[in-house]
């Protein structure tokens, strides 16, 4: 056997698995975008619901002013914010605080819950909502795989090398927000 083939060995298999390691980050990093585009995806499909929620509460309850304008304001900066998904879920909880807000004070109108567009527009936005929570759920898995790859040995070593980063997670701040809008205004009567 040539001895000269021993080193050589060694050196296309160390090269092998630094291309393995490396395009398996890559792919991951890769997946973790699509699944962020995902996200960015459902949510803008949320603020586009909102004017339309607002308009219609706004021809029953004109006199609530306050919570319609902080929903306006919430959804701009939600929409706005084009940030780290840390960033963009503080703003999304305060668009969340608000439109729980204004659907409390909807409840207080009989004939606005029985209005056939507000209707339409509650079911969409429930179904939005879920799509929402389909969708950060993929993203956090994502997110959790690459992480893990960058965290474990070995190929941390190639993370390291190649200044492979940590994803941020797409958590909701408090365990209130963590609840999907409740858009269902049934009378229980």
């Amino acid at each position: 056997m040539n001895p000269i083939l021993i080193p050589i060995g060694i050196l296309v298999f160390i090269t092998l698995w630094v291309v393995l390691n490396y395009n398996a980050l890559v792919r991951i990093r890769q997946q973790v975008r699509e699944s962020w585009s995902g996200i960015d995806t459902e949510l803008k499909r949320r603020y586009d619901l909102i004017p339309n929620l607002v308009e219609t509460v706004k021809g029953y309850a004109s006199h609530e002013r306050e919570v319609l304008q902080n929903v306006t304001e919430a959804r701009a900066r939600a929409s706005a914010s084009d940030g780290s998904p840390e960033a963009q879920a503080r703003d999304e909880k305060s668009l969340v605080e608000s439109m729980n807000r204004l659907l409390a004070v909807a409840e207080g109108y009989p004939e606005l819950k029985a209005n056939e567009n507000y209707l339409a527009l509650q079911n969409e936005l429930a179904n939005t909502e879920d799509r929402i929570q389909a969708a950060r759920r993929f993203f956090n898995a994502n997110v959790r795989d690459l992480n893990t790859r960058i965290e474990v040995f070995p190929s941390n070593l190639i993370a390291q090398m190649f200044n492979f980063e940590k994803a941020g997670f797409f958590e909701v701040e408090s365990s209130k927000v963590r609840q999907v809008v409740d858009i269902s205004f049934n009378d229980p009567t």
